[in-house]
């Protein structure tokens, strides 16, 4: 599967739109970006740069779950420190911590209709 490198500054810029406190499952931010997978939403996660301010850590799997692998404890930690909640099995729970979305200016600029959006919306996890 190709990796898709010229769509990942658009990921970093929406994943930019996650505040501190929520949570994204790369499947949402991929519902947001045409010709965009989950999988090449996490791609552009293990590839953010150093120092661009590109909270990567708040995109986890849907199932709540911060997926295994190197940087996973790093994960965590960063999520707790900002006040994330995880549940006894490890997920954390989308009706307190799911993004709602991104800012009304993202929307406009990625020419998504609000309605459309709430449509995309419906599907997320939570």
């Amino acid at each position: 599967m190709s990796k898709n490198y010229a769509s990942f500054p658009a990921i970093w810029d929406l994943v930019r739109e996650i505040p501190k406190g929520q949570v994204a499952s790369y499947g949402m931010v991929a519902s947001l970006l045409a010709g965009v997978t989950p999988r090449i939403v996490g791609f552009a996660m293990s590839a953010t740069p150093a120092g661009e301010g590109i909270p990567w850590h708040r995109v986890i799997n849907s199932a709540g779950k911060i997926s295994e692998r190197d940087g996973a404890t790093r994960q965590r930690d960063r999520l707790l420190d900002e006040g994330i909640s995880f549940k006894t099995n490890g997920a954390v729970d989308w009706l307190v911590h799911r993004w709602q979305g991104p800012s009304e200016n993202w929307l406009a600029e990625a020419g998504i209709d609000f309605m459309d959006f709430l449509t995309i919306q419906s599907n997320w996890p939570g």
